[in-house]
């Protein structure tokens, strides 16, 4: 195929030896399996701000740190150095965050090389080689759900202890390969201390994970895991082998059923919304 533009640099200075294709392109990035170094992976290109379709960009950007007075002053100017900054501050958001989940033991795509708004990282397959498809894209029975709900819990709590929470995490941004879950899509990613909206979050991110899988095990409906997570954090004692029950002293004992099914109708609805706008080229 033709290299893109933005890859032609890297093709170029042979950090990618070819490009076999495209994988997906949203409003955010557009995603492409290349042959480099030895192994196939895929190259994330980031687009412009003036063609991402990511909303109330401001709710994820407080907290994060900048290099110097001078970056932080053109960024609160919205000069165009200033919107190149904060462009540059947002792409490795999700650059940073990945080595650190990574290492964390989180189960994300190993990034290996980040170059002018490029990410070369690893391309998550299935046991056939193919790329990995999303968890929404497969039918689950209830075990699965309760198996894929628990893998998923125990990775947030993990990048909760690295101080981050996913801030847009869905069925449409968890890919699944033959070992289990994969979670993908970081730019947005908060700092857990820094970030006021990083409790609100985190509790979005959960309840998402319980609406999606409530659908195959209801017994998920009722659980409070976003606010036992977020109230054992801040108490300091939160770490990735914290045994959670699920239940909060402050939550309501008994289930709200017609408002659990209005939730999950309204996460359904708004799940499919932010997958169409992604899946526009």
């Amino acid at each position: 195929m033709k290299i893109p533009k933005r890859l032609e640099p890297l093709v170029r200075d042979g950090l990618i030896d070819e490009v076999i294709r495209p994988l997906k392109s949203g409003k955010e990035a557009a995603v492409y399996v290349v042959h480099a170094d030895g192994a196939v992976r895929c190259a994330k290109v980031y687009k412009e701000a003036n063609q991402r379709g990511f909303h109330k960009q401001v709710l994820y950007s407080e907290g994060r740190k900048v290099r110097n007075s001078r970056q932080a002053r053109a960024m609160a100017k919205g000069s165009r150095y200033g919107r190149q900054q904060q462009e540059d501050v947002w792409q490795n958001t999700e650059v940073d965050a990945l080595y650190r989940l990574a290492a964390a033991g989180v189960r994300v795509p190993k990034p290996h090389l980040y170059v002018e708004g490029v990410l070369l990282m690893e391309l998550v397959t299935d046991d056939e080689g193919n790329a990995a498809p999303r968890l929404n894209d497969l039918d689950l029975t209830g075990e699965d759900a309760l198996r894929y709900h628990g893998i998923l819990l125990k990775d947030v709590v993990r990048m909760l202890c690295s101080g981050i929470v996913h801030g847009d995490l869905s069925e449409f941004n968890i890919l699944v390969d033959q070992d289990g879950p994969v979670i993908i899509d970081l730019p947005q990613a908060v700092d857990a201390a820094a970030n006021n909206n990083a409790a609100r979050m985190l509790e979005r991110d959960v309840g998402n994970l319980a609406a999606y899988f409530g659908q195959f095990a209801p017994e998920l409906l009722s659980t409070s895991y976003a606010k036992e997570i977020w109230y054992i954090y801040e108490t300091g004692a939160l770490t990735p082998e914290i045994t959670l029950t699920g239940h909060f002293k402050g939550a309501n004992k008994e289930a709200d059923i017609e408002g659990i099914m209005r939730e999950i109708n309204d996460a359904r609805e708004d799940a499919i919304r932010r997958r169409q706008g992604r899946e526009e080229a």
